[in-house]
């Protein structure tokens, strides 16, 4: 459905390590630079952390939250922790499964060094 997702950032070095961490335990090589940019290039779709074009400060949109699809619970759980570890702030409830419309999931929720929401998610049978 995506053909890239953009995220502002203002410290592209801490971000690119936080986003290192979390994308490496689930198997993606390292971000490459590009002038203002740091780019993860996926067989189905582009990552880009960037310095916002406009020349002002990168903030997270309120309400928003990026979902990365995860293989396993533990795998969402080692994202999970790997996240805090590189600079990344948990969220939310603790790691865990959750039921609801969406069906089980297991699920654990990070913020960015720049404050943007993400998601770690398993679909569970």
């Amino acid at each position: 459905m995506f053909s890239h997702i953009m995220l502002g950032a203002n410290d592209l070095d801490a971000s690119k390590k936080f986003y290192d961490a979390i994308l490496g335990v689930l198997g993606y090589d390292a971000g490459v630079m590009l002038g203002e940019r740091c780019i993860y290039k996926t067989p189905t779709g582009i990552f880009i952390l960037t310095k916002p074009i406009n020349g002002e400060v990168a903030t997270h949109g309120n309400g928003s939250t990026f979902g990365f699809s995860i293989a396993t619970p533990e795998l969402v759980h080692a994202w999970h922790e790997a996240g805090i570890a590189n600079g990344g702030i948990t969220c939310e409830d603790p790691p865990g499964e959750r039921n609801g419309l969406a069906g089980r999931l297991y699920l654990a929720y990070l913020r960015d060094p720049a404050g943007n929401k993400l998601c770690g998610t398993h679909r569970m049978a």
